[in-house]
């Protein structure tokens, strides 16, 4: 879940669509100006739509991936009905904050990582552990770890090993360290982001990250792992570096990528 930031926040994708987002809300108002000259009424949700609408547009010409048309169409109606469901619930304005906290400590570095909560699950657990070399004691690390399950399954299957997560968002690492605490797990967690670690330390590195994160990991990768190494990425392959393996996984058809160093 974690992945170094780029240097340039006005480059980051939450930002520039937050700032096409502003944008099209004079292109919206000189629409629905328009729309009421020639007599047609508008309700506050086609204005939403209307919003909704330019803002994906400009999202188009500036470049941002598909995904991010659909969240800029699909942000403003969808923060109408909300607001709409809010009045109609006569829910205290502490439940808002209280949801923003929950998403902010979740979520707390997506905006600039481009890396979401993504869990993996046990069936890439399995095919992680099937692949680690059984004849020595191995240091192992998952690059954004989120609330620690294969760090966790990997300790409790191989006790010889050193097994560590680093997780930047904080409520996910505390709930992979208190998980490990009442387990009574051997695994580490750390908080912060992975660009701080030296991949030279380990043996095993395992990323499930973001197609946005591949090409900053395998540069990091190429650069520190020592040969005999090996970086597994469950999902995401790297542009232009074919793997050495390709497995897919029991349980999603997804794929698992290998590349030994």
């Amino acid at each position: 879940m974690s992945a170094a930031a780029p240097r340039r926040p006005w480059r980051l994708p939450a930002i520039r669509a937050l700032l096409l987002q502003l944008l099209a809300f004079p292109l919206t108002l000189a629409t629905v100006w328009l729309l009421a000259r020639a007599g047609l009424a508008q309700s506050w949700l086609s204005v939403a739509v209307v919003q909704g609408a330019w803002a994906a547009g400009l999202s188009w010409r500036a470049g941002l991936a598909s995904w991010w048309r659909a969240i800029q169409f699909l942000f403003p109606p969808v923060l109408l009905l909300a607001r709409q469901a809010a009045d109609a619930l006569a829910l205290p304005p502490a439940a808002f904050l209280a949801i923003f906290l929950f998403m902010l400590l979740l979520y707390w570095s997506t905006f600039r990582t481009q890396v979401p909560y993504y869990p993996s699950g046990r069936g890439v657990w399995d095919e992680v552990a099937r692949r680690l070399p059984a004849d020595r004691p191995l240091r192992i690390v998952d690059i954004g770890s989120g609330l620690g399950g294969l760090v966790l399954a990997l300790a409790r299957r191989r006790p010889d090993c050193e097994v560590s997560g680093i997780e930047l968002a904080p409520l996910p690492w505390l709930a992979s360290l208190l998980r490990a605490r009442i387990a009574g797990s051997r695994a580490r967690f750390l908080r912060g982001d992975y660009e701080s670690l030296n991949f030279g330390n380990f043996d095993v590195v395992f990323a499930y990250l973001s197609p946005a994160a591949m090409p900053r990991l395998w540069s990091k990768a190429a650069a520190e792992m020592r040969p005999g190494a090996v970086l597994l990425s469950y999902e995401f392959a790297i542009a232009g570096r074919e793997p050495d393996e390709r497995v897919v996984t029991t349980d999603s058809r997804k794929i698992l990528y290998i590349w030994h160093f």
